[in-house]
């Protein structure tokens, strides 16, 4: 596999120390990240929840280049969840502006390394503003490859489930001796992706929240008490290398290769 960590990973740091433990050969091939801790790193440092937000676009950027430079083909960001319509309108309107801001400013560079854009979730209930946004850096980075970005915007794991059986129900097409799990996966909003291999859960808490509940049936699973704004490569080194680490065996006695490795 050919990467790149030229400038990227400093000669006797942390870094290199665990890119040496890593057979690159085997990395996953999607990592899925819930990003969790911005409101409570800004709280610490007694600054308003929209500074934290701010700071987490730095942890995106430093992880778009890790798993890019690395080798990983996907790359699916929790960015919004259904449930975050609860919180303040200033700061729901605030995120949204955010991730305006960040395309327009990221769209080159995208370009640049050939990164598509990807999104998930209910796309009809996105502010207008940010779905052109979305829509036009879909568009400009379809046909790449090198690494794919799927943002999970108003998306919540079982709306995706219920909108699946919905699609089958609207189609007519599929009658119930035919409902397997693979037909079931192709009304999914992740249809042509394959599961994630690894989630990551940052801040510490241990639960999955509502997220990609039917595609990580067999992910392995990484928290790190970090909050998302001070996630940065050591931190996907080390979930990379403890996942190295780990014997999958998807219901088996026997451990089988790594999907996707």
């Amino acid at each position: 596999m050919d990467i790149d960590l030229k400038g990227f990973i400093s000669p006797g740091s942390e870094e290199e120390r665990l890119v040496q433990q890593l057979d690159l050969s085997r990395l996953p091939r999607h990592v899925a990240v819930i990003m969790d801790g911005n409101g409570r790193w800004a709280e610490k440092r007694r600054k308003p929840r929209i500074e934290g937000h701010r700071a987490g676009a730095k942890a995106v950027q430093e992880i778009v280049e890790s798993c890019a430079r690395l080798g990983v083909k996907f790359l699916t960001l929790y960015a919004f969840s259904r449930e975050n319509w609860k919180r303040p309108k200033k700061e729901v309107a605030l995120l949204w502006r955010l991730l305006e801001d960040y395309l327009r400013k990221q769209d080159k560079d995208l370009i640049k390394n050939k990164i598509r854009v990807m999104v998930i979730g209910r796309r009809e209930e996105i502010p207008e503003s940010t779905e052109k946004e979305l829509e036009r850096v879909e568009a400009m980075t379809r046909g790449f490859d090198r690494l794919t970005i799927v943002l999970a915007l108003n998306y919540s794991g079982r709306t995706e489930i219920v909108d699946a059986v919905k699609k089958i129900l609207q189609d007519g097409d599929l009658d119930s001796a035919r409902l397997d799990e693979e037909a079931f996966a192709r009304h999914l909003y992740t249809v042509g992706i394959p599961d994630p291999d690894l989630l990551i859960r940052t801040s510490g808490e241990i639960r999955v929240s509502n997220f990609l509940l039917w595609q990580i049936a067999y992910s392995e699973i990484w928290i790190t008490p970090v909050f998302w704004p001070d996630f940065r490569r050591r931190d996907i080194l080390q979930a990379l290398v403890d996942f190295q680490k780990r014997e999958r065996r998807f219901g088996a006695v026997h451990a089988r290769p790594s999907e996707g490795v």
